[in-house]
């Protein structure tokens, strides 16, 4: 299953977003494929959604997969350990 992430993951993006990944949370025990291409920003709130999003691929037996991620979002996944937690293309 493949998500497009795009523009500002802030807190109240994250909020939002947080009802709309039901439907890849359904599919938790599958590969899903976060596609960052044009995320232009991640806050603590959207970092905690994607460890929502980890936790349950997880514990479901599937997988999260993490593509395009700008130098900007790469250098907070390497500050915060998050890139040692997904597989990032």
């Amino acid at each position: 299953m493949l998500a497009t992430v795009s523009g500002r993951l802030d807190t109240p993006a994250a909020v939002k977003a947080q009802n709309e990944i039901a439907p890849l949370l359904e599919n938790a025990d599958k590969e899903i494929i976060l596609d960052c291409k044009n995320m232009e920003y991640i806050s603590s709130s959207g970092l905690r959604l994607f460890l929502t999003i980890r936790k349950e691929t997880s514990t479901k037996g599937g997988k999260v997969i993490i593509e395009n991620i700008n130098d900007d979002i790469k250098k907070v996944f390497m500050m915060t350990g998050f890139f040692n937690l997904f597989e990032i293309r």
